[in-house]
């Protein structure tokens, strides 16, 4: 589908940078707006409000058969992946873990911190999980009883193969939780075609609201059979669910500013043309930035097969005149605020591709990288040899 851009995409009317990152994200004036009015967190306008957001998530996931509900919650990203896992395992329950960067390994940490069984399968920094290694594990040991899966890990920008996962995970009759945080609204995972019990993702990343909140989205009877099992009073998953059924409101004090700016961010969203119109703008985007980072010399952590539109992850060059600090700096003061790498191997720094940008923005990342190499007198861009023996390993 194409596009439908209803709203120019102008720089940020404060001044501030563009943020090339995975979120928190460059948001449009009008979200930012929504933020100037108070709202009754126990009025009736507001639970109107979080219902509306509730109804407008669980349509964006594909339900149409009522099987599903949305259930925001408080807190960053990571509190909300924190009160899914201490929800939807059971304390008797095993999970594997499916980590390739830091997402998959926070997962894997979360559940120690739990005192939850669980086996990790770790891919390294960015090397994908497969179907049938998922499946291997499954049949090695009949205790496990759920699978999490990051979608896009954002350590590498990898988008993991989700779809394969999700199969060999329910044939052989265990559950999937999917950890969506930075692509859900961008890219597709709808019910009707991913088989999953839950996911999680959160306000500021591809709907483009602002921090505050995230949400899962989950099947109406895991909801209901996951009772008694959370670790904690505030990442009760089922406990909010059940609050918001019965009075329309959170439990505890909500994000009422956050909550209006992401209706905003909502509505943009549909506008745009919803997952399949957001997703493209990213995809140009990503298309139109890694193309001309690649003609001033600049490598990509992952062929083609693998990038996603999320995030992309480029080797440092090799020359001694280049230092990340300084590029960084550079680059902020030109208006782009990147993002430093993950990589344990070989160095590395990201850009992003989601947030309130066009490709006319990208290419002017791409001159502004252009001149920054030209102000620390780096003559070329090409990253060491080690970063493409790295590389070569994604071909096994």
């Amino acid at each position: 589908m194409s596009i439908v851009q209803s709203e120019a995409f102008a720089d940020p009317v404060m001044g501030e940078p563009f943020l090339l990152t995975p979120g928190p994200l460059t948001t449009a004036y009008s979200v930012k707006e929504m933020m100037l009015r108070d709202w009754g967190s126990w009025d009736g306008d507001f639970r109107a409000m979080t219902k509306s957001l509730c109804d407008q998530l669980v349509a964006l996931a594909g339900d149409t058969r009522d099987e599903f509900a949305c259930v925001p919650m408080q807190g960053s990203g990571s509190f909300c992946v924190e009160a899914l896992l201490g929800t939807f395992v059971p304390r008797d329950g095993k999970v594997l873990v499916l980590a390739n960067g830091a997402y998959g390994l926070r997962a894997a940490e979360t559940m120690r911190y739990l005192g939850r069984a669980f086996t990790l399968i770790d891919k390294g920094d960015y090397m994908p999980p497969r179907g049938d290694e998922v499946a291997a594990a499954l049949d090695a040991d009949p205790a496990i009883t759920h699978v999490i899966a990051i979608h896009c890990e954002t350590s590498s920008g990898i988008l993991n193969p989700i779809a394969e996962i999700s199969k060999a995970t329910y044939a052989r009759g265990r559950k999937l939780l999917v950890d969506s945080m930075s692509a859900f609204g961008a890219i597709d995972l709808d019910v009707n075609t991913i088989r999953y019990e839950a996911m999680v993702s959160s306000a500021n990343k591809c709907i483009e609201g602002v921090p505050g909140f995230g949400f899962v989205i989950a099947r109406k009877a895991e909801l209901e059979a996951c009772k008694g099992n959370s670790h904690s009073l505030v990442l009760d998953v089922h406990a909010q669910w059940a609050n918001m059924v019965k009075t329309g409101q959170w439990r505890y004090t909500p994000p009422t500013h956050v909550v209006a700016a992401f209706l905003e961010a909502l509505r943009i969203h549909a506008a745009e043309g919803g997952v399949a119109g957001r997703g493209e703008r990213y995809i140009r985007n990503r298309d139109v930035m890694v193309g001309g980072m690649r003609e001033l010399g600049f490598e990509t952590l992952l062929k083609d097969r693998w990038l996603s539109p999320i995030i992309v992850t480029f080797f440092c060059p090799e020359d001694p005149n280049f230092v990340f600090t300084t590029f960084y700096e550079l680059m902020k003061q030109k208006g782009f605020i990147i993002y430093p790498g993950k990589l344990t191997v070989v160095e590395s720094f990201r850009v992003g591709c989601i947030g309130r940008m066009d490709e006319h923005i990208m290419r002017r990342v791409v001159s502004a990288a252009a001149e920054s190499l030209a102000e620390m007198n780096v003559a070329s861009a090409a990253p060491p040899a080690a970063a493409i023996a790295e590389r070569a390993k994604l071909g096994a």
